[in-house]
């Protein structure tokens, strides 16, 4: 058992163990992306409170509590991963009609993003069972508030997650990637990122950023317009190592001129916004980003 947690094991007890931990329900916890020191106080005294631990990979979680010195039997660790997760959801649910207490734990970060866990929460809610969130890592959130993206639009961001692995998928997802007015956070395999770096290539100067091991000892992020991602790539052989993480800022777009504001104007006043703005599109021949802004500033009277 390890002692490097000790101290932060006897400090989550501390914290969180005069708190309500209801008995039959279902807790989905965050573990780390790769640092171990970003485990949450909660997520610990949850950890090991837990009467059965459902997890992505029970070898993988094994390691992680032992890590922090928190000791379950092999026999405590259910595997539920996107293979059989809609099977094992029922095991769950039978271990929290007796009363049981629940973890669920995917490999790392917050499960149901894009790793497994949403099924199996749909699954316990449908049927009458309380899930209960204990936030924490995400390589979602880790690289969005290094990315710098929130003044350059106010629609906020998507997440994209992996893109079609067949190259006609896949470049079918990537114009769409170029019409999307927002920021999209994207991730993607080592053995997959020079395709999909080439592929990004089409957005020309759209700035991306581009997290690779989040962190991790030799965590790298940088941000670099999309055509020049695959010579960015290429300087280091090492930056073909390790997950990644990409966030595609929103393209930079000029603003509507009078005369579009006012073709626009008269479509929404009989039109839904995305019809009003790829009709002033193809009547004006301007690209849909800025005329898309400019209709989201006249619904909200900024215009």
């Amino acid at each position: 058992m390890s002692t490097l947690f000790s101290t932060a094991l006897a400090a989550s007890a501390e914290a969180a163990s005069g708190q309500h931990y209801p008995q039959g329900a279902l807790y989905v916890v965050a573990t780390p992306i790769g640092n171990l020191a970003d485990i949450s106080l909660r997520a610990l005294y949850v950890l090991g409170l837990a009467d059965i631990i459902a997890c992505e990979d029970t070898r993988h979680t094994q390691t992680l509590l032992r890590a922090y010195g928190i000791d379950k039997a092999s026999g405590q660790l259910l595997a539920v991963h996107q293979h059989n997760e809609s099977e094992a959801a029922q095991s769950v649910i039978a271990q929290l009609r007796q009363g049981k207490r629940v973890a669920y734990a995917s490999d790392a970060g917050t499960p149901g993003i894009s790793d497994p866990g949403a099924r199996l929460v749909a699954a316990v809610q449908a049927d009458g069972l309380r899930a209960v969130p204990l936030p924490g890592p995400s390589s979602v959130t880790a690289l969005l508030s290094v990315a710098a993206v929130t003044d350059e639009h106010p629609g906020g961001f998507v997440f994209v997650g992996f893109l079609p692995t067949k190259a006609g998928e896949r470049e079918l997802a990537v114009q769409a990637l170029a019409e999307q007015a927002r920021a999209a956070v994207l991730l993607e395999a080592p053995h997959r990122m020079e395709a999909l770096a080439h592929a990004l290539t089409v957005l020309g100067s759209r700035r991306i950023t581009v997290g690779r091991e989040l962190t991790k000892q030799f965590e790298e992020i940088a941000t670099v317009p999309a055509d020049q991602l695959p010579a960015w790539l290429a300087q280091d052989s090492n930056r073909l190592r390790g997950e990644f993480v990409l966030t595609v800022h929103p393209a930079v777009v000029a603003a509507a001129t009078g005369a579009d504001t006012r073709i626009l104007k008269l479509l929404l006043e009989h039109l839904p916004l995305k019809t009003a703005v790829k009709l002033a599109a193809d009547i004006t021949g301007e690209a849909r980003n800025g005329l898309y802004q400019a209709a989201l500033d006249l619904k909200q009277g900024a215009v």
